[in-house]
């Protein structure tokens, strides 16, 4: 379990992958180098154990009902997701989490890359983020979910195209 969280930002490597696998439930069966390093875990401490043991408090928990929506129809999800380290920092990335198939194209799991957010998207991410949280406490996940909906609709755009866009990536 991570300590309290504190306003103690680490920021990754400009070239920086943070890569883990999880079987289908999120419980973490690998994690590289970088990841144990960024989250402060050694690899014992973090495989056999959920994903969410780096989530942050102040992600929405909306952001994460979306990405489990979308890698659970095999589709793939990208997000700005702020996790937490083992002593209580934080940290950003870009995350990109896509499904893990047998041969019989049942999901066995998941891989999700991470690297380094581009400071522009954060600046739109957060206020976002601090919204949907404001919403969470409320008025509940649901209520959160549909407000982002809302501004993903007002924009005439999807969840993947605007992180994407904001991370300068084609769709």
């Amino acid at each position: 379990m991570s300590a309290i969280p504190t306003e103690n930002e680490i920021v990754m490597k400009e070239n920086d992958f943070i890569v883990s696998k999880t079987n289908p439930s999120g419980v973490i069966t690998y994690c590289n180098e970088i990841f144990m390093e960024m989250a402060g875990y050694r690899e014992e401490e973090l495989i056999g154990r959920n994903h969410n043991i780096i989530r942050h408090p102040h992600m929405p928990k909306a952001a994460f009902k979306l990405a489990w929506e979308l890698i659970q129809e095999g589709k793939e999800f990208f997000g700005f997701v702020k996790n937490a380290t083992k002593l209580g920092a934080y940290y950003w990335v870009f995350a990109n989490i896509t499904p893990d198939y047998d041969e019989q194209r049942n999901i066995i799991g998941y891989t999700s890359v991470r690297r380094k957010p581009k400071a522009q998207a954060l600046e739109i991410i957060v206020p976002l983020y601090q919204k949907m949280l404001e919403i969470e406490r409320n008025q509940g996940i649901k209520a959160s979910y549909e407000y982002l909906l809302n501004v993903l609709e007002e924009n005439n755009t999807t969840y993947n195209a605007l992180i994407l866009s904001l991370q300068g990536e084609h769709v």
